[in-house]
C-alpha cells in the first residue's frame, strides 16, 4: 500500500489525521519543516519539507498516491507545489474553509478567504481527484483565546459574548479527512463540518469554567477594546509572519455579522459517519489541561 502524505502534519487537524491513519494501519508519511519537533508513532515516516522550497517537497511525494494538504505557506508558493503533486499523485484532500456556507459569519471578506478560494480553483483545474473540507470554528481555539486570562485569575473579558458559534473538535474534522483519503466516493465533495450545537461565546466560556471547577466572571469587551487588548491576552500560536491585527479584525467582522443569529450547524459529520460529533463540553473535558497551561 502506498503511503499517504500529510502536509501540515503537526497542526491541530494534520496531527489528528496522522494519528488516525496510523491507528488504522495505513502507511503515513508526515511532512514537516522541522522533523525533530514531530513525535508521531513508530509506524509513521517523518520527512522534512518546506512548502516554499519545491525541491524539498519532491522527495516526499515519491511513491505517494494520496495527499492531505493543510496550506500554511505564502500563496505565491502554491502553483509550484501543485504542479509537483499533479505529476505524482491521484487524490488530494484539502483543509479549506466554509467559503460557500450561506451564513454571515462565514461570508465576511478577508485575506485568508481569498487565498483559500485561489487554492481551490487551482486544485479544481489540476485534474486531480479532490475533496474539500470546510470546517467552521475550531474548539481548540479556546485555550489560545482564554488560557492566559484563566491562568491569571477568574475574570474573562471577551467581545461579542452573545454571538453563537458551533465549535468542532479537530479530531472530528480529521475523521472525515481520513475517510476521504482512504475511501472511494468522496471525489468532488465539499464537506461543511461543525460541532453539533449552537453555543454563544458566553456559554462556551461558562462550560470551560464548569469543566475546570471554577466560577468565572465574564465581562463584555467592546470591539475597540478588543483591538487593543486581545493582542496581549491571547496565546495566538501563529507564525511570526502572521498579522495578529488582521486576524483580530477578521474575527470581529465575523462575530459582528453573526450577531442575533443562531450559529450554522451542519449535519454532514453524522451523515458520513453515522455518529454524532463531539460536543464542546466533551472536547473541553478531554483537553482541560490545555486551559491550565
Amino acid at each position: 500500500m502506498s503511503p499517504i502524505l500529510v502536509i501540515g502534519s503537526t497542526g491541530h487537524v494534520g496531527s489528528q489525521v496522522v494519528a488516525q491513519l496510523s491507528d488504522k494501519g495505513v502507511p503515513v508519511r508526515a511532512m514537516t519543516r522541522k522533523p525533530g519537533v514531530a513525535r508521531p508513532s513508530a509506524q509513521v515516516e517523518v520527512v522534512q519539507g518546506d512548502l516554499t522550497s519545491p525541491e524539498t517537497v519532491e522527495p516526499a511525494l515519491n511513491g505517494v498516491d494520496t495527499v492531505f494538504l493543510v496550506w500554511t505557506a505564502p500563496p505565491a508558493a502554491f502553483p509550484a507545489i501543485l504542479e509537483l503533486m499533479a505529476r505524482r499523485v491521484r487524490r488530494i484532500v484539502y483543509l479549506s474553509a466554509p467559503l460557500k456556507t450561506p451564513h454571515p459569519f462565514f461570508q465576511q471578506p478577508n485575506a485568508t478567504r481569498v487565498v483559500a478560494e485561489q487554492i481551490e480553483r487551482s486544485i479544481e483545474a489540476s485534474g486531480l481527484e479532490w475533496t474539500f473540507l470546510r470546517p467552521g470554528m475550531f474548539a481548540c481555539n479556546g485555550p489560545h483565546w482564554w488560557g492566559q486570562q484563566l491562568r491569571a485569575g477568574d475574570l474573562i473579558r471577551w467581545p461579542y459574548l452573545d454571538v453563537p458559534t458551533a465549535p468542532i473538535d479537530p479530531a472530528d474534522i480529521a475523521a472525515i479527512g481520513v475517510r476521504a483519503l482512504c475511501e472511494n466516493g468522496h471525489a468532488g465533495a465539499e464537506y461543511v463540518l461543525t460541532g453539533p450545537e449552537s453555543l454563544t461565546q458566553r456559554e462556551q466560556i461558562s462550560i470551560v469554567g464548569s469543566v475546570l471547577g471554577r466560577a468565572l466572571r465574564i465581562e463584555e469587551m467592546t470591539p475597540d477594546e478588543a483591538r487593543k487588548e486581545l493582542v496581549s491576552v491571547m496565546d495566538w500560536g501563529m507564525a511570526p509572519s502572521t498579522s495578529v491585527s488582521a486576524v483580530i479584525e477578521k474575527l470581529l467582522s465575523a462575530w459582528g455579522a453573526a450577531a442575533g443569529l443562531p450559529a450554522f450547524v451542519s449535519t454532514r459529520f453524522s451523515e458520513i459517519t453515522g455518529t454524532r460529533p463531539r460536543t464542546f463540553r466533551q472536547w473541553a473535558e478531554l483537553h482541560a489541561r490545555d486551559f491550565r497551561g
